[in-house]
């Protein structure tokens, strides 16, 4: 008897793993001209899925991933977990332009409510493009997502046959297609040449199952602005969340968490004001940690996540409490 394969659920959203170039030497236009494939054209072109996995796939948008913010994710998050309640479904896959793709997957490692397998992945050449790593990474998510070693690990992304933790994973490159990298903490494994999942690592962070955050009915979340911190930067774009009354703030500072003065003394007179302040770095990698004036203060610090990645932790935290000292416990455990 055959033994059946593994239904994956393929939720696209559009991104340079759809896009349409005007020929096969064009890295570069096709996002101004704002055309994609369907999740079934793309899947046509790769008829090898066949053989991994009884694949279902849908269009839940079709833009560029500039385009997706908090609603998409909201989205996103509620369809996806519609899929893995059904039981025949073994993973999901998401497809995603690159631009933000870090930032959805940490939105969704936070919010899935199941273990099965999650894959984020994308492209950074357009299937239209010589060379093109759209098909690959698509038929690698689909084998990621099928195995059943990639469960409980939280949100992947697969792509260039590293498989990433979405917390972690970073973009670090404006067009090759080795991209995506974890930091300094390593990837977990490969989608490997031999067609084989192979992890080494499995994130020790909590995630999915084992966070606070059901997004089941909600439709907003609370805004969070960043101000980047730079040489001569003054209290100009503090003052103006205060200003617009922000639900909170992340400042990406300078090393392990310094900033310019006037910065600074305008993001204490946010917290002072309601607005919680999350210090965060705009260097690659290394944690901001508390001090006893930060902590006087009533700074929250971000550990290691970037400016982007706290951004969506404090929005989800805003979610559900006020409290300066639960929000702190989250970007410890998450």
């Amino acid at each position: 008897m055959t033994t059946p394969k593994p239904k994956v659920r393929i939720v696209a959203t559009g991104g340079s793993i759809a896009g349409i170039g005007p020929d096969r030497l064009d890295y570069i236009l096709y996002p101004e001209l704002g055309e994609h494939l369907t999740i079934e054209q793309s899947l046509a072109r790769i008829p090898e899925v066949e053989g991994i996995a009884q694949v279902e796939a849908e269009d839940l948008v079709s833009v560029g991933s500039t385009a997706i913010g908090p609603a998409d994710w909201l989205r996103l998050a509620q369809r996806i977990n519609q899929l893995l309640a059904e039981a025949d479904t073994a993973g999901v896959v998401v497809t995603h332009g690159t631009a933000t793709l870090e930032e959805t997957a940490y939105f969704l490692h936070l919010t899935v409510k199941s273990a099965k397998p999650v894959v984020v992945t994308g492209a950074m050449r357009p299937p239209t493009a010589l060379g093109t790593d759209a098909d690959l990474n698509l038929l690698d998510a689909v084998r990621v997502a099928a195995c059943p070693e990639a469960a409980g690990k939280g949100v992947l992304t697969v792509l260039n046959n590293e498989i990433q933790c979405a917390r972690d994973v970073v973009k670090t490159n404006t067009f090759r297609v080795e991209t995506f990298k974890p930091n300094e903490l390593g990837f977990l494994g490969y989608a490997d040449s031999d067609g084989t999942v192979v992890l080494y690592r499995a994130p020790l962070r909590k995630h999915t199952t084992a966070t606070v955050f059901d997004v089941a009915g909600y439709t907003a979340l609370p805004r969070v602005d960043i101000v980047y911190s730079y040489a001569g930067a003054d209290e100009l774009l503090v003052n103006a969340v205060r200003s617009h009354r922000s639900d909170g703030l992340i400042l990406a500072g300078f090393g392990g968490g310094s900033y310019p003065p006037l910065v600074i003394d305008a993001a204490a007179q946010a917290v002072a004001e309601g607005i919680p302040v999350v210090l965060a770095s705009r260097s690659l990698a290394g944690r901001v940690v508390m001090t006893p004036r930060k902590a006087e203060q009533n700074f929250i610090v971000s550990d290691n996540l970037p400016p982007q990645k706290a951004r969506i932790l404090l929005m989800l935290a805003l979610s559900i409490t006020s409290d300066r000292q639960e929000i702190q416990q989250m970007f410890g455990e998450y």
